[in-house]
């Protein structure tokens, strides 16, 4: 065993007393006259559970020669009085004692109590040697004590290789219900769940009979292997031992969470509405139950009940579970009366209620009262700072998240992993590759590790645009031990960026990994088969979705939507649509969308309006599908009016994207004079290129040539313009068609010398599982000289049938690339 040295003695007696020194006797300070031992322990005692133990310190040392009890009962005290550090010290005292005192069971367990509380393995150790010497056959209650303080310390060894607990249990001759209460614990503790019930078993077969703190022990085990039947059968246990047991507030307690863990609330609640004498605890757990399985409007309801309870006493952990429940609801109504019932309620506010105050207003998107409340706060921690910045990055404030880091770092707030997912995803959400950079570099400076890094910088550098370093980082990371996080990540990163074929490669080293694509893989490999328009392949993961219950997932669900509708098998988008039970805002989104670019306009409003009847909020993107929607099927009135609602009813502030398609839904109907009004009255927020650019566009079609001078001057003035080849290809095919060639040659110099080429078109078509590319002028195809061969046929056929090519713009032919 380990040395068995102990920490010095807290004080030692004063050698020679001086006349104020509670050491003599005859000092009026303590008139002590001889007491027998058992009143000074009777005073020692009482001077302890009243919390003077440094009196209880000074009576004792007044005491020539103490006895074993008189020890013990100081030791107790201290324990008693959380003090276990200053037990340890006293014990040690009493060792190095110059009387030779004897230690006795009580004062073995007594201290090992205070090893316990401290955690301290290595004191531990030593007092149990100090038991081996002392003790040949330890006593029952120093045996259960040493069960308990090696299962506290368990950080303190390799519990895989010295199972001390097991080992001081098995050396046991006698065993009562503690020491296998203390046993199942310990299972429990780590994670051992099978054992833990296996050793209730055999608990049961030694006909111990088990106490109430067995089943609070063992209930744990069985809700962590979602064993449904057993915790029936041991509840039942419970029951059949009768109304002590049944009635007891731990079982109780640990009942409804064990229920709650499983997912059976209906058990929960009914255990709970049993209860005879609710406490707080009990309260807390049956709240905490319905918050952890999404249950927000039980959790509340159930918490209003408690206020209106006479028995019930809210705490902390009260209003922490139902300021969650009311982030799940986004009542922004509800969080408020939350708010002004808590701040009734505390004189000083913990700080763990107004960080939970603050992730309320969040999430019921009411970032602003967030962050002001963040402003007000009187005091904040580093998690208020982590929360604010994550409810920044969350709500698609990137910029401001960025900045509080800033602040925070200019607070002396130390950044920790929490605050460095929260930068990765704003670095990931505004594609900053030099704030993603500083972060990855700050990770490796400072040693930080926490669960997912290396998913979320993969993320970060995939769509920042440097794939690669993203690749490399999946690679040099290799284990078959990689997560679905990491996997996915890579995937999205490949698909985002357009490298379709690495992005099934690595979903088919996934698969082969053994390793179960689950409903975020699916979708994020649903949008790969869109640019090439693989249905096939399309069609035989959306099998592998439904093999493996996952098609009814949301998520999945949206993305199969979206590949069959760009795919153009609108059919079967709609199928899954309808056959979709859950659907969110995205997934009428999604099919909104489709309906739209398939000339569905009708379809689109009326899916809108139903959308609405069902009670999901639409928000900004959906507007834009349903928008984009009435401007292909030129339904402007119906278009206008949701644009007007959008603003009054939905108090939505409309985005460049719905500028744009206000624009152009004016602009292909032939109204490109309201158009152009409509974008001028926009002022700063209309010195955007793409809704110049949808209005050039309109200009066009409808030969306002006039018009689409200011416009194109307007276009060109705008900086991000002049590196756009297609709005200068649109531009001089306008003039094509008036044929001022001098004007269009004038703007193909320009082209050149800013080194702008028009982008080949490219078409293909997958035959046979291989996928067959089309780009204008291509030499690379296997089969080009057949290709170019039946071209020319084509070509022929074309002529012999009276079709003649338009000649108003031969632009398209003189910037091809060669």
């Amino acid at each position: 065993m380990a040395s068995t040295a102990l920490p010095p003695p807290l004080s030692t007696p004063t050698q020679t007393p001086t006349p104020n020194s509670p050491h003599n006797l005859s000092s009026p300070a303590f008139p002590l006259p001889a007491l027998e031992t058992a009143t000074i322990r009777s005073r020692l005692s009482r001077l302890c559970q009243e919390g003077q133990t440094h009196l209880a310190r000074q009576l004792f040392d007044t005491v020539p020669r103490p006895t074993t009890l008189l020890w013990n009962t100081i030791i107790i005290g201290f324990i008693c009085n959380s003090m276990p550090t200053e037990a340890l010290l006293f014990y040690s005292h009493m060792k190095n004692s110059s009387h030779n005192t004897k230690c006795d069971p009580y004062t073995y367990s007594s201290t090992l109590k205070a090893c316990a509380d401290t955690r301290d393995f290595n004191i531990g150790k030593a007092v149990h040697c100090h038991i081996l010497r002392s003790l040949p056959n330890p006593s029952m209650i120093v045996q259960n004590s040493l069960m308990n303080m090696y299962s506290s310390c368990i950080g303190g060894f390799d519990h895989a290789k010295y199972d001390l607990v097991r080992k001081v249990f098995d050396t046991m001759r006698e065993r009562n219900v503690v020491a296998w209460n203390t046993l199942v614990s310990w299972y429990v503790k780590t994670e051992r769940y099978g054992g833990a019930v296996k050793q209730f078993r055999m608990m049961m077969r030694m006909r111990i009979t088990p106490s109430a703190v067995s089943f609070v022990n063992v209930f744990p085990a069985l809700s962590a292997m979602r064993d449904y039947k057993n915790a029936n059968v041991l509840y039942g246990l419970v029951v059949r031992f009768g109304g002590e047991y049944v009635n007891d507030l731990f079982v109780v307690s640990s009942a409804i969470f064990m229920y709650a863990e499983l997912g059976c609330l209906d058990y929960a609640r009914k255990i709970f509405d049993r209860c005879l004498g609710r406490n707080t605890e009990i309260w807390n757990t049956m709240i905490g139950g319905y918050v952890q399985n999404n249950l927000p409007s039980e959790a509340i309801s159930l918490f209003f009940q408690a206020i209106r309870s006479e028995q019930a006493v809210l705490d902390e952990v009260t209003f922490l579970s139902a300021l969650t429940a009311c982030s799940q609801l986004q009542q922004l109504e509800l969080a408020g009366q939350l708010h002004a019932f808590i701040t009734k309620h505390f004189r000083v506010m913990p700080v763990i209620l107004l960080n939970a105050i603050m992730v309320m207003y969040s999430r019921c998107n009411s970032i602003e009262t967030s962050f002001k409340f963040f402003h007000k706060m009187p005091e904040r921690d580093a998690v208020s700072w982590n929360t604010m910045i994550s409810a920044f990055a969350q709500s698609g404030l990137d910029d401001e998240a960025l900045m509080l880091v800033y602040e925070m770092q200019k607070q002396n707030f130390l950044i920790d992993s929490v605050t460095v997912t929260a930068l990765l995803s704003a670095a990931s959400n505004v594609r900053n590759l030099d704030v993603g950079q500083q972060t990855h570099a700050y990770i490796i400076r400072h040693g930080i590790e926490f669960e997912g890094m290396e998913s979320y910088l993969i993320d970060m550098y995939a769509k920042s645009g440097s794939v690669r370093i993203a690749e490399q980082l999946f690679k040099k990371d290799y284990s078959v031990d990689r997560d679905h996080a990491t996997w996915n990540s890579m995937v999205t990163g490949y698909t985002q960026n357009g490298l379709i074929e690495e992005a099934f490669v690595v979903f088919r080293q996934m698969l082969e990994q053994k390793l179960i694509p689950n409903a975020v893989t699916l979708a994020s490999i649903f949008p790969a088969c869109n640019p090439v328009g693989n249905i096939d392949m399309g069609k035989q993961l959306h099998g592998f979705s439904f093999r493996h219950y996952l098609d009814q997932n949301v998520f999945v669900g949206t993305a199969l939507i979206d590949m069959y509708s760009k795919c153009g098998a609108l059919t079967y988008a709609e199928n899954v649509f309808f056959e979709t039970h859950e659907k969110n805002s995205v997934t009428y989104t999604t099919m909104i969308l489709g309906y739209g670019q398939h000339g569905m306009g009708q379809k689109a409003l009326s899916l809108f309006h139903s959308m609405k009847r069902s009670g999901i909020v639409p928000d900004a993107v959906t507007f834009v599908a349903v928008l984009s929607a009435c401007s292909y099927a030129g339904l402007v009135d119906e278009g206008l009016s949701l644009y007007d609602s959008m603003k009054m009813e939905y108090n939505i502030k409309p985005l460049t994207a719905h500028y744009c398609c206000i624009a152009d839904m004016l602009g292909r109907v032939g109204k490109v004079v309201e158009a152009y009004e409509f974008v001028i009255g926009l002022g700063e927020e209309g010195y955007v290129i793409e809704i110049w650019g949808s209005l050039l566009g309109a200009c066009r079609i409808h030969k306002q040539l006039e018009l689409g001078k200011i416009v194109a001057d307007k276009l060109l003035e705008i900086k991000a313009a002049n590196v756009k080849t297609g709005y200068h290809v649109l531009l001089s095919n306008m003039y094509a068609e008036e044929g001022k060639w001098e004007i269009v040659d004038k703007v193909r110099k320009q082209m050149k010398e800013k080194g702008l080429k028009k982008e080949p078109g490219c078409s293909w078509i997958e035959i046979t599982g291989f996928l067959n590319c089309f780009i204008s002028r291509d030499q690379k195809h296997p089969q080009c000289s057949e290709i170019y061969g039946m071209l020319a046929e084509l070509t022929m056929m074309m002529k012999e049938a009276g079709y003649r090519p338009s000649l108003n713009s031969h632009l398209d032919a003189i910037l091809e690339p060669h």
